[in-house]
């Protein structure tokens, strides 16, 4: 049976470097495959200095529409601003599902788990652990938050113009064909739109888009928050005029001073 590597606490092995430390999530393999062994799953953590440590951390997945990973503008680059805030940045390079779905879910799930195992050395409280992703990795955070249960479930999650259903009218098209297939059942379009599935359970959501959006139809992170709302799960909505698709945390972004002091403040209220 495959089995997480290093959760223990301390991350014994781990290489430490100035950009933080990887881990890889699988020691024996994955559950489950995607057809291409090069494609492995791995961690890079990013820890704020403990004195100055909030106890919070979030597991941070790029988009990239389950065809390849952004890793810096949405992954990477972020590290610094959560570590200034005291926060654990967790950095997640997941497999791509090319029509498995269950392997980028289970690569989310082990590192959501991995936090967990490792909170007490790395002054992380468990029960502060969320989860971030822009696109497709929004698709991927807002999955495991209203499917995954237990010690993969997060407490809060922040959405970058995501994708949230899998319903073709609205969808982004590579990332429901990469996610589900071309040929994808209705049920699991159903199943897979998540804003179809947030319950009262769901957690706390940060969710920020930009109207002009023409890549992901913005009534993807509309209709989330909607159900947010109407199930009673605390829940913000950040839509900015312009900006289109994709910026991440990149400067040239008109609204990235704005955006930035809104997430921050977020973050700060619990």
């Amino acid at each position: 049976m495959a089995c997480l590597l290093l959760t223990m606490l301390g991350a014994v092995g781990a290489a430490k470097t100035n950009q933080g430390f990887r881990i890889n999530l699988w020691e024996k393999g994955a559950p489950h495959k995607n057809g291409n062994p090069q494609d492995t799953a791995w961690v890079q953590v990013f820890l704020p200095d403990a004195r100055r440590s909030c106890g919070k951390a979030i597991v941070i997945c790029p988009g990239g529409g389950y065809s390849h990973l952004a890793m810096n503008h949405e992954g990477l680059d972020w590290a610094p601003f959560f570590n200034n805030m005291g926060i654990a940045a967790v950095v997640l390079h997941y497999r791509m599902p090319n029509g498995n779905h269950k392997v980028p879910v289970e690569d989310a799930e082990a590192a959501i788990q991995l936090v967990r195992a490792n909170a007490k050395s790395w002054n992380i409280n468990p029960d502060a652990v969320g989860i971030m992703g822009s696109s497709a990795g929004g698709h991927l955070a807002s999955t495991i938050a209203t499917h995954s249960t237990g010690a993969s479930l997060p407490d809060f999650q922040v959405l970058f113009y995501p994708v949230i259903t899998m319903d073709p009218g609205f969808s982004h098209k590579g990332s429901h064909d990469n996610f589900l297939g071309k040929n994808a059942r209705k049920k699991d379009e159903q199943l897979f739109s998540n804003d179809m599935q947030v319950t009262r359970k769901t957690p706390r959501a940060w969710v920020a888009l930009s109207d002009d959006d023409t890549v992901v139809p913005a009534a993807n992170g509309f209709n989330y928050y909607f159900e947010c709302y109407r199930h009673d799960v605390p829940a913000s909505l950040h839509v900015y005029p312009t900006g289109g698709h994709g910026w991440g945390i990149r400067p040239s972004f008109q609204f990235h001073a704005e955006m930035l002091q809104e997430l921050k403040a977020w973050l700060m209220s619990f």
